[in-house]
């Protein structure tokens, strides 16, 4: 078969050129050129309305809109993920750091779905003996899963028709390259084109492709950003190699909620899923301390239970640390100026350090007034008072907001044994739950003045 003819198009104004060049003819931009594999005549002529016969245009009314049927990967967790399971023709993107637990996920999914259908894992970073010896080391029934070690797409495309399996992985997208280009593998015209091939085989034969994504040190997936366009789903992999917890989170998904979040535990027997993640997060302590604050936070429609933690000391240099992890740093910040307008509490002259505990990172405002009186408790050394859970968003002038799916939380509260939860005003419940005090507050002022309180 004759080698595809490649051009390369300005990614700013879209001119294209024979050969690659340093600065674009058209718009003058430098290093916009990219290689992309060009279109051929009679395939060009098509474009055009007047040659193609009309595609029939229907009223969405009449559409028959049915449920696809879900395939379970073996792991609850990873289901929950998924929005139930696997779809058929469903392409998912996985990223993560370098170890943090990929393919030993993948590879416990593929083990546990071959025993009731064709699965196959396509290994283009490591042998095929390296990946049996992972399987022999976690313990994994591989009887009926199906390995290639390749790189090249048109191979692995013809394996693929070959043998259509329900699910195949490709680990990963960065090692896997097109013969039709000349650019090495990795780069933003293999994996656009590696990845739309792939992309519209499981749209064609029904095929579940699972690709493995390297990400920047910046943590974004690596590549042209039209690859999280491609696909159906886009999953980060987050976990310090530290700790023994994974979480996955959803960024997209077609099939199912986007942001619902995964937990996991590495074990030496491969990753576990965490049937009660808000345990991991919380910390015991053998008494009551200083800069600790319990706040119920929501992931997708997971409600959890997270100890933030505060500590306040007094400055050292002319100018004070400002350190969240976790937590926005630029948050913190802001916080720290309602702190002082709003209740007169100043750390103008002190370090202040916030911390999520268990690795977990917290996006939502709702956590902004567990912050606030975990700050106030460390300022003032006085630990808030046992089985006391918070949630709340703190605007600028003062007042506490409301947070999304405020009965959920309260029961979540409820369910591991705490007695009192500080809420807005606005999420109070018109009926009371059982076997918890709900106490609401409107403003900052507010909230400061009832923990002194309660300390007392």
């Amino acid at each position: 078969m004759a080698k595809a003819k490649t051009i390369y198009s300005c990614t700013e104004c879209g001119v294209t050129v024979p050969k690659w060049q340093g600065q674009c003819p058209g718009c003058a931009a430098w290093n916009t050129l990219v290689e992309s594999v060009a279109e051929s005549g009679p395939a060009a002529k098509h474009r055009y309305a007047g040659i193609a016969a009309p595609s029939q245009v229907r009223k969405l009314s009449e559409v028959s809109a049915k449920e696809a049927p879900r395939l379970p990967t073996g792991n609850v967790e990873f289901d929950r993920v998924l929005g139930g399971g696997l779809v058929s023709g469903q392409v998912v993107l996985i990223g993560g750091d370098p170890g943090v637990g990929k393919s030993t996920l993948l590879l416990q999914s593929l083990s546990a779905m071959s025993v009731h259908m064709a699965a196959l894992y396509v290994s283009g970073e490591e042998s095929a003996e390296q990946v049996a010896l992972r399987a022999q080391r976690l313990s994994l029934g591989s009887e009926n899963l199906d390995i290639l070690a390749e790189i090249q797409l048109e191979k692995i495309i013809a394996a693929l028709d070959a043998s259509r399996p329900a699910i195949a992985v490709i680990d990963s997208i960065q090692t896997v390259y097109s013969e039709a280009l000349t650019s090495a593998p990795g780069s933003v015209a293999q994996v656009r084109e590696c990845a739309a091939q792939l992309t519209r085989f499981a749209k064609q034969s029904g095929t579940i492709i699972v690709l493995v994504g390297h990400v920047t040190k910046e943590g974004a997936l690596a590549g042209p950003r039209v690859l999280e366009h491609i696909v159906d789903t886009v999953l980060y992999f987050e976990g310090d190699t530290h700790q023994s917890f994974r979480l996955i989170r959803a960024f997209k998904n077609r099939f199912g909620a986007v942001n619902e979040l995964g937990v996991f535990a590495m074990t030496e027997g491969g990753l576990k899923g965490v049937t009660n993640p808000s345990a991991i997060f919380l910390s015991t302590h053998e008494r009551d301390v200083p800069g600790s604050c319990v706040l119920v936070t929501q992931e997708g429609t997971r409600p959890l239970l997270v100890e933030v933690q505060a500590l306040v000391d007094s400055a050292h240099a002319p100018n004070p640390r400002r350190l969240s992890v976790g937590l926005e740093q630029n948050r913190l910040a802001m916080l720290l100026a309602v702190l002082h307008r709003h209740a007169g509490i100043a750390c103008y002259d002190q370090d202040v350090f916030v911390n999520a505990v268990g690795g977990v990172r917290i996006t939502e405002p709702a956590a902004d007034l567990a912050v606030l009186l975990a700050i106030v408790s460390s300022l003032t050394n006085r630990p808030l008072p046992a089985k006391l859970a918070v949630f709340g968003e703190v605007g600028l002038a003062g007042e506490i907001r409301p947070a999304p799916r405020g009965q959920e939380r309260l029961r979540e509260a409820a369910k591991l044994g705490f007695t009192r939860v500080l809420i807005p005003a606005a999420n109070k419940p018109k009926h009371a739950v059982a076997g918890i005090e709900v106490i609401a507050v409107s403003r900052v002022s507010d909230a400061v003045a009832l923990l002194r309180s309660l300390a007392d």
